[in-house]
């Protein structure tokens, strides 16, 4: 019963064989009859092919991107070109333009390869959308280090949930609390908030720990003496706390 509900991809006589390597000697009827009993479907049933299974399983491959629009006061509209890994959910800022063309793209991901070093060839899949701006060009820089460019289907946006999330997570704890004057402007709100999101801000899939600090030891017991900083990031749109020794 352990093995069948610890490996979904098992048949019975999958975990016949198991068994017998463990000492356990039982027919594979056996093994059959207990499954049914139990009320334990046949290994292909028990399987998830689901998106979302995948994407649990292969994370620490899964690079996602995806542009968004910021729209200034003076009704200018900039996009703003990201990468965020599924793992570690560590965002990297591409670049910002105002016409973000297949070249330019393609571009940016020759750049964001070359910021990783040698951690590029640890991307096994690489999720975008369908815009015209995502060229063949742009799959090639990724398929030169053996990666698999997997575009979304068409009104289905939660092929990209977790690019989509950390825009609206940057539009509503940042950009959409701003007047955004220009490229400028834009360009320091975002590259902060993408520090204070890979630094600081905790997240529920990494155990309540920022991406930059997932090989850190945890932050010491708080006491009753112990005393608490707050440092503001943009004039205090948002704080950050830590101890103080």
């Amino acid at each position: 019963m352990r093995l069948a509900r610890e490996n979904p991809g098992w048949g019975y006589r999958r975990i016949h064989g198991e068994l017998l390597r463990l000492g356990r000697k039982v027919a594979a009827s056996t093994v059959w009859s207990i499954l049914k009993q139990a009320g334990i479907d046949p290994s292909p049933r028990r399987v998830d092919c689901s998106w979302a299974a995948f994407l649990k399983a292969q994370a620490s491959a899964i690079v996602a991107t995806d542009p968004f629009h910021i729209d200034t006061v003076f009704l200018r509209r900039w996009f703003v070109l990201f990468f965020i890994n599924h793992g570690t959910r560590r965002v990297h800022i591409a670049g910002i333009t105002r016409h973000p063309t297949g070249p330019w793209i393609t571009q940016q991901a020759r750049n964001y390869l070359m910021d990783l070093g040698d951690h590029a060839e640890s991307v096994k899949f690489l999720i975008r959308d369908r815009g015209a701006y995502f060229t063949d060009s742009f799959g090639a820089v990724f398929e030169a280090i053996g990666a698999h460019v997997l575009p979304t289907l068409p009104r289905v946006p939660r092929m990209n949930a977790i690019a989509e999330r950390w825009i609206g997570s940057c539009r509503r704890e940042a950009t959409d609390r701003i007047l955004i004057t220009g490229e400028r402007h834009l360009r320091l709100v975002v590259d902060e908030y993408a520090k204070h999101y890979n630094q600081h801000r905790p997240h529920q899939s990494l155990g309540q720990r920022a991406p930059d600090r997932l090989t850190e030891p945890g932050p010491p017991t708080a006491t009753d003496h112990t005393r608490v900083l707050r440092r503001d990031r943009l004039g205090g749109l948002f704080h950050e706390y830590t101890q103080v020794a």
